[in-house]
């Protein structure tokens, strides 16, 4: 057994308390080189499952990371300048209307948000996402109150990313507001037309909210290697196919991506434009979503590794060293 297959059985077969991997797949040079399966748990509406390559699973926060590819959609069709203010119509006439898009994509609006997952009586995220904050998350999300001068304080949010969600809502659908079903439909085609079929991202499902919106923040349900396709896509900065297809992202949209912002003090991970980094593997660039979802892109290696799962907070870091460990095989 290679030393990367003892890593792989290490990580399936870890503790309970270390939490669960569902879902591996490591690319190099575009294919496969490992790929491991595990078992869903059962919960109150379905029994135990066990997955395989076409099992979906969901994204959580990696979601904002597509987002980030479906605006530079729009940027190469020089449909939104991410310079300029956003389009937000309840920001007109005041200090909120100086908010670019990009502070957005930087997660530096100045808006108040709280990112917690876990006390509901604190947290924005889940009352936006599953509370009474009405049937749009980006209005809920624009309607906070602006604690910080634009610009000038990181805090990382999803509310944040569902105003961008709209925004290309917005602009996909021919102007704001509208009916839902018809908003749905238009950034169903989009994201379908322009971004999951090019890529090669057959299995790719996102969610809405209540007014038609793609909630980009956190649900885009999709295979393990659906989700390598999205990370190869970066990898080759933005042209599909590996490299010889069509460039369906402007030129530079991954380093655009991967410029550093901010560092998130508890992880320790380098914070860009809705992608992450990890300081110990160089150069790389990644999404990360709740409870150990990760497509991580390491271009000096030709790497691409998705692990999609379960895993508690609290041990978040043992992972994230089963995941080096990983990666580092291929820096040897």
């Amino acid at each position: 057994m290679s030393e990367l297959e003892k890593l792989v059985d290490e990580l399936f077969s870890r503790p309970d308390t270390e939490g669960q991997s569902l879902a591996l797949v490591i690319q190099q040079g575009g294919s496969i080189v490992t790929e491991r399966y595990g078992t869903q748990p059962a919960n109150d509406f379905q029994p135990a499952v066990e997955l395989d390559a076409e099992s979906t699973l969901i994204s959580w926060s990696m979601a904002k990371s597509i987002t980030h590819a479906a605006i530079g959609i729009l940027v190469a069709d020089g449909s939104i300048d991410i310079d300029a203010p956003a389009s937000v119509l309840e920001w007109k006439g005041t200090p909120k209307e100086a908010i670019t898009t990009l502070q957005l994509l930087e997660m530096r609006s100045g808006l108040h948000f709280v990112e917690d997952y876990v006390d509901g009586t604190a947290s924005n995220c889940i009352q936006m996402l599953f509370g009474d904050g009405g049937p749009s998350h980006a209005a809920y999300a624009a309607s906070q109150p602006l604690d910080h001068e634009p610009g000038s304080v990181w805090n990382y949010s999803s509310g944040t990313t569902n105003i961008i969600s709209r925004i290309i809502g917005d602009i996909v659908s021919g102007g704001p507001g509208g009916d839902p079903g018809d908003r749905e439909t238009a950034m169903r085609s989009f994201l379908s037309e322009r971004l999951f079929t090019p890529t090669g991202m057959a299995t790719a499902e996102p969610k809405f909210d209540g007014a038609g919106d793609f909630v980009g923040s956190s649900y885009l349900y999709a295979s393990a290697r659906d989700f390598a396709q999205f990370g190869e896509l970066y990898r080759h900065d933005g042209v599909t196919d590996l490299g010889n297809g069509a460039q369906i992202l402007p030129v530079g949209w991954a380093a655009h991506a991967s410029l550093q912002v901010a560092t998130d003090e508890e992880s320790g991970f380098g914070y860009g434009r809705h992608w992450w980094s990890w300081p110990e593997i160089p150069r790389s660039y990644s999404c990360h979503g709740y409870e150990g979802q990760f497509i991580v892109v390491a271009p000096e290696t030709e790497v691409v590794l998705v692990h999609l799962g379960k895993t508690d907070v609290a041990v978040a870091s043992a992972l994230r060293a089963r995941l080096g460990g990983l990666l580092q095989q291929f820096a040897q």
